[in-house]
């Protein structure tokens, strides 16, 4: 059975990754069968994430997880740890009397409950079920704007957080965070806010530089090195790399130039990109950093499979800088104009068709759960769908194994 899943971050007031919500669906074959949709449920949350493992999707946060009515009554839930998930009771779920018993069963053996996509219009009555829930979730979609403000202060319960989903703007996050919400959830932390005339800090340049040498037909080695040379940052971590587990060093690599050698043209691209970014990134929340690393290892994986193995890097560089608008914070096709990256690279990020604007499409539909974009990407590419979620799942665990090595925290 081929399960897709992908993760959306769950933000504290400081934009600090608290949780992630997990996205799942079983694969295409399976999108019309009349197999039981609670069995399905069951079989793709039971196999699939015990089976990768919660850990590896999460890196050790909790997983809000979403369970059906009878899972609930069944409760499926208490599979996981209940140090690791959110049980996340469905808004379409009628909160009777077996319900409000089966959450009151999880709730005595210390599970998490939230009310998912709750709408303050809603046909039911939640007062029970708001003793028992310590978070819910509002929609910020469906609410009108008053409705939003007022939800937490009509809402008696004290102890209950409230957590805003589908928040899509930097004005919608403030919004909440003036109503009162501890928790939000959106891709308003990904949108760019122009600020306009704002550069590129100058020391940063020197990254440019090296990725624009490195870019040339015939390389010139030397110029590399003058240039990193005359970088005490970037000699640093160059030297700290090449002597890290991860290249296994035989011996102590003694000057830079040798240290390049080390690396190799398609791994120091990487590096400079990802070095580059780390930078811009610091005031910054951290899911965007982690953000760009997954959509550069998942389209470095998926580059292979349609017959671009000799352009990974390129690929790589792709999902790197695809956050860069919002790291400098003015327009992506201003920024493009003076990154030494292909045309085809650049009309991707763009929107603008061409040769890679398809595996764009589809890294970025996968990151959001948007499967059926996901399935029609598939077709397009060629790409067999099963190792869509293996390839996933190893850009989140490479992702987890470069900021470990690399202290990007």
């Amino acid at each position: 059975m081929d399960v897709f899943v992908a993760r959306q971050p769950i933000f504290d007031k400081s934009l600090k990754v608290v949780a992630y919500e997990l996205l799942y669906r079983e694969g295409e074959e399976n999108r019309y069968g009349d197999e039981d949709g609670d069995r399905a449920t069951s079989r793709v949350v039971t196999n699939s994430f015990l089976r990768i493992g919660i850990e590896k999707l999460t890196g050790g946060k909790k997983a809000f997880i979403n369970f059906t009515e009878k899972l609930i009554k069944e409760e499926i839930p208490t599979i996981f740890p209940k140090e690791l998930i959110v049980v996340e009771i469905l808004e379409n779920i009628v909160p009777d009397q077996n319900v409000i018993q089966a959450c009151l069963h999880l709730k005595k053996k210390g599970y998490v409950l939230a009310l998912d996509d709750y709408i303050f219009h809603s046909p039911y009555d939640y007062q029970e079920l708001f003793a028992l829930v310590d978070i819910i979730k509002v929609d910020f979609l469906s609410n009108t704007v008053e409705d939003r403000k007022s939800i937490p202060k009509k809402i008696s319960n004290k102890k209950i957080k409230f957590l805003a989903e589908k928040v899509e703007t930097k004005e919608e996050f403030e919004e909440a965070l003036q109503a009162g919400y501890t928790y939000f959830q959106g891709y308003f932390f990904s949108k760019p806010i122009v600020i306009s005339g704002k550069e590129v800090p100058v020391y940063k340049t020197n990254y440019i530089r090296v990725l624009e040498e490195i870019h040339r037909e015939d390389p010139d080695f030397d110029k590399i090195t003058q240039i990193i040379e005359t970088d005490i940052s970037m000699s640093y971590e160059l030297l700290r790399l090449v002597h890290s587990a991860a290249f296994h060093p035989a011996s102590k690599i003694t000057s830079i130039k040798l240290a390049i050698a080390r690396l190799g043209l398609k791994e120091m691209k990487k590096w400079i990109g990802l070095m580059m970014m780390r930078d811009l990134a610091r005031d910054k929340p951290d899911e965007l950093m982690r953000s760009a690393l997954i959509r550069a290892r998942f389209g470095e994986l998926l580059a292979e499979k349609i017959g671009h193995g000799n352009r990974r890097s390129e690929v790589f560089l792709m999902g790197m800088f695809s956050y860069i608008d919002v790291l400098l914070e003015r327009p992506l096709g201003e920024i493009l104009k003076h990154l030494p990256l292909s045309q085809e690279i650049v009309d991707a990020l763009l929107g603008y068709g061409g040769e890679f604007h398809h595996l764009y499409q589809l890294i970025k539909a996968y990151e959001k759960g948007n499967w059926k974009d996901v399935f029609s990407l598939a077709e397009k590419l060629k790409i067999e769908e099963k190792l869509l979620p293996k390839f996933y799942v190893d850009a989140l665990d490479w992702t987890n194994q470069i900021f470990s090595f690399t202290n990007l925290l």
